[in-house]
């Protein structure tokens, strides 16, 4: 039978129950009919707002019922069943004793002290063995258990305030939530270790929200110690079962006892500076002390606190999409063993999709590639990728068009490199006595006959002219780069014009290699649009090493860096220095969610020596110092929000007029325009949010939790940038909503806008190719007549070849994928039981809620209107990377909570 809980929430703070008595007291009640769920959901049914005289009978709350939902391992669960369908076994085999027979204690807290001992009153702790108890049947299958629990208190017990949990299981249990008759909430999603493994009892609060300063004095040594319980000590090994959030630096990304080759600099450090990460604890590796030892993991995984773990669904379909990327990498595999040279043909690149169009002047005949493997139909459909939405309209050119080209700087995986140009020629801000003279070798002869009879200076002033420029982070690195085999790259600026139609048209680039020879001078070649069939390979080339550079930039420091890097500072402080009962915990949590874990699984395969990163990418085992460059030279934390990020780039111009503040000099720029929506969404959330618990200055100044927290987060997290001048000072209202709405957007929509189109995007690999293996061939060069004798076979050459291209198609479309228990933005299924008492924070969430669901419908307007052609026309896939939500899979669309996949 289905456990149904009362879930009507307790208002306000400052009532208390009195045995023997009856009292009243107003509450505005939020009438709701929840049910229990399985995963531990509560569903709101529905929900009004009233006030009503509520008359309790207190005496009779000297036994409290609370009903507990747990989850358990597979094993654990399996052993209960047995034990249910066969006693007997129990019985006779001691074995079992640990998993049934020892329970879970319960203590409850009060808000009050004790006089007499001026300690919290506590209730007597109750035990319970919960493998006796019995639940919906569907909820038992899937480890899911909800029993009641009789807790005593005294007459004058007062308000409950928390509650400890003891686990005398010899394994560990997930505790999902706590409920106090109907009216108590305590939410805890966190796993219980056993009693002989941590001696401490687990301290889990009720759904209230507390600044510091207003605990209530029950409350406060247990508020101080959860929070050093989190922190650690900053010694020893880590091991799973713990919650401790600590930094370091990185470490950890080479293994030097494997030979100079695989080894890589810490990142972190007046060197390479970098955000800091978890730290693990983990012993030295064996011939270089200051690295931290790899792990094996194929045993074992990096550490991160246990409520950080991957779980579940979430654990389930990455481990799926991981064989689903093996698979799928074998056909090129075996071609590579069979043939000296993989073909250099484009059928077997579209070989590689289910039902892609064919090319015109090659019959595939069932994918020629794979007939090897003699199979047909559903078998063979399994070794092969999804359609990307770039090639669903039947394009599997070799080359991305100039117009794609400049349509996906405004709505493709990367829109946030376009700058609008302010200078012409381009001047570099590199040192010009190591990397030659500032000024670029573009000339007004380059572009003039594309600027539609205007000037050079009449373009910029009307502001026609926009760039990608990618020379000043490649140059430093370039003749590494280019000593790696199979590696070629260049700093590259390309020039686009703003045509009447709104869109953009590349007009001009620029290929600087770095001065040799112990000269200094650069070698710089400029492309302009083809007027024969050689020009037209040479622009072809030009165009595949921007979107080589591209895919670079993307993932190394606007995805990586700026994303997923640059938040783990504030995770880990958040849970360092701010108390579940603080009021920016509770607003943090939900953008929070996963991102350790995913960024440690980073460490252990994406970011390290000879990773995805390394080997997938052109800046090869220099990847993550280019990132470490980028943070230095660029990164700022009062950019990162997007108006601030647009006006930096030139794209807008401050006007107060205006909705957002600004105005956009593009009018259809699909990333900006629908993510300043979600923006000014969050924005006002936060607003009503903050002003809610901070009504003036002496309140945030006064918040030392708050103060710690950021204060952490920059002078330790973010260490190597801590005598910056422009981190927003924490003073004011205002200031905390300005941090706060860059937290939150950095981890919602911005990580959204740049992960999961990377596949839609990326993944046909000839348009948007993520390195290259050759450079331009000059006319003195001997593969030049190689070029001219083959134009479409050396562009082939210089791009991945096919097991290449499939090992980077089979990550981008694992990390691109929804999970089917994603939380995506505006969802407010815990807002009652998490904001309890808080009638105006509720509302502000339902607003936010509603909100969001308006910005959905108002996307989907603007993908249909044919004016706009950067989202709308024949062949163009609709933006759709910021509508709030997905279903599941690679969906190119969806805005979760938190930087996960």
């Amino acid at each position: 039978m289905k456990t149904t809980i009362n879930t009507l929430p307790v208002y306000p703070l400052n009532y208390q129950y009195v045995s023997g008595k009856t009292t009243t007291f107003t509450i505005p009640s939020f009438h709701s009919s929840c049910k229990w769920k399985t995963g531990c959901n509560l569903k709101v049914v529905k929900t009004s707002m009233a006030m009503e005289e509520v008359k309790v009978d207190a005496s009779s709350f000297s036994k409290l019922t609370a009903t507990v939902s747990i989850r358990i391992s597979k094993e654990v669960n399996l052993v209960k069943k047995m034990i249910k369908s066969f006693p007997w076994l129990y019985s006779r085999n001691d074995s079992l004793d640990k998993f049934v027979v020892k329970g879970i204690g319960f203590q409850l807290v009060s808000t009050q002290l004790d006089p007499s001992t001026m300690k919290p009153k506590m209730s007597k702790e109750s035990v319970k063995e919960w493998s006796k108890c019995t639940t919906d049947e569907k909820d038992n299958d899937r480890g899911c258990f909800t029993f009641e629990v009789e807790l005593v208190i005294d007459a004058d017990f007062g308000e409950p305030g928390a509650i400890l949990v003891r686990n005398n299981y010899e394994e560990e249990l997930y505790l999902d939530a706590i409920s106090l008759e109907g009216f108590f909430h305590f939410s805890c999603n966190s796993w219980i270790q056993p009693a002989q493994t941590s001696k401490q009892r687990r301290i889990f609060f009720a759904n209230k929200v507390y600044l510091p300063c207003q605990t209530p004095k029950g409350l406060r040594d247990l508020r101080a110690k959860e929070l050093n319980n989190k922190r650690g000590d900053g010694n020893g090994l880590r091991l799973p079962s713990e919650r401790i959030y600590d930094y370091d630096v990185y470490n950890d990304l080479g293994d030097p006892d494997k030979g100079a080759k695989h080894a890589r600099p810490t990142l972190g450090g007046e060197r390479n500076p970098h955000p800091r990460r978890c730290r693990t604890g983990r012993p030295s590796s064996s011939t270089d002390e200051t690295m931290e030892k790899r792990i094996d993991t194929l045993i074992s995984s990096i550490y991160v606190p246990r409520d950080e773990v991957l779980e579940g669904a979430r654990r389930t379909e990455f481990l799926i999409g991981t064989w689903k990327g093996l698979l799928r990498n074998i056909p090129p595999l075996v071609a590579t063993s069979r043939k000296s040279e993989i073909s250099r043909d484009l059928s077997d690149v579209a070989g590689l999709y289910k039902g892609a169009p064919q090319v015109d002047q090659t019959s595939l005949k069932g994918f020629g590639l794979l007939n090897f493997l003699d199979i047909s139909g559903y078998i063979k459909e399994i070794f092969k990728f999804e359609t990307p939405k770039n090639i669903l309209s039947g394009d599997t050119t070799s080359y991305v068009r100039d117009d794609e080209l400049g349509r996906q700087t405004l709505a493709g995986m990367n829109p946030i490199s376009i700058e609008r140009l302010r200078v012409f020629p381009p001047v570099s801000k590199l040192d010009p006595s190591i990397y030659g003279p500032s000024e670029s070798n573009l000339k007004e002869e380059h572009i003039i006959g594309h600027l539609n009879g205007l000037s050079v200076q009449q373009a910029i002033d009307e502001n026609k002219l926009f760039i990608l420029d990618y020379h000043d982070i490649y140059l430093p690195f370039l003749e590494r780069i280019n000593a790696q085999e199979g590696r070629k790259a260049y700093g590259t600026r390309t020039i686009f014009y703003l045509t009447t139609m709104g869109t953009l048209n590349p007009i001009a680039i620029e290929l600087s290699l770095p001065p040799k020879d112990g000269s200094n001078i650069p070698s710089r070649q400029v492309l302009t649009p083809p007027v024969d069939a050689t020009t037209n390979w040479l622009w072809q080339l030009g165009k595949a090493h921007v979107c080589s550079n591209e895919a670079g930039v993307h993932q190394l420091i606007h995805h990586w860096l700026r994303a997923h890097a640059c938040m783990e500072p504030f995770i880990i402080a958040t849970h360092r220095h701010l108390s579940s009962l603080h009021p920016v915990f509770k607003l943090l949590n939900p953008h929070m969610r996963h991102t350790l874990a995913i960024n440690a699984t980073a460490r252990e395969s994406l970011i390290c020596a000879e990773g995805t990163i390394e080997r997938d990418f052109s800046p090869g085992k220099y990847s993550m110092e280019m990132a470490c460059a980028a943070y230095r030279d660029w990164w700022r934390f009062d950019l990162e929000g997007l108006p601030a990020d647009l006006v930096r780039r030139g794209m807008a111009i401050p006007d107060e007029s205006k909705p957002h503040g600004i105005r956009l000099l593009i009018e259809d720029y699909p990333y900006a325009n629908d993510g300043l929506l979600i923006w000014s969404a969050i924005q006002e959330l936060v607003l009503s949010y903050v002003n809610h618990y901070y009504p003036e200055e002496n309140v945030v100044i006064s918040d030392k939790e708050l103060q710690s927290w950021y204060s952490e987060a920059i002078n330790v997290g973010h260490a190597d940038l801590r005598e910056a001048n422009w981190w927003p000072k924490l003073c004011t209202p205002n200031k905390l909503t300005e941090i706060l709405t860059i937290l939150i957007w950095i981890s919602s929509a911005q990580h959204a806008s740049l992960n999961f189109g990377q596949y839609h995007y990326g993944g046909y690999v000839p348009k948007r190719p993520p390195l290259m293996q050759k450079l331009i061939p000059q006319e003195h060069e001997l593969e030049y007549a190689y070029f001219m004798g083959d134009p479409q076979g050396y562009f082939l050459a210089s791009l991945p070849s096919l097991f290449q291209s499939t090992k980077y198609m089979a990550v981008i479309d694992i990390i691109s994928a929804h999970s089917r228990d994603e939380s995506y933005i505006g969802e407010i299924k815990d807002v009652i039981t998490n904001w309890s008492g808080e009638p105006n924070i509720i509302k502000a969430f339902y607003r936010f809620s509603m909100k969001i669901k308006s910005i959905e419908d108002e996307i989907k307007r603007r993908n249909a209107d044919m004016r706009l052609r950067n989202r709308c026309g024949v062949g163009v896939p609709p933006y759709e990377l910021l509508i709030p939500t997905s279903k599941p899979g690679v969906t190119g669309r969806g805005v979760p909570n938190s930087i996960t996949v």
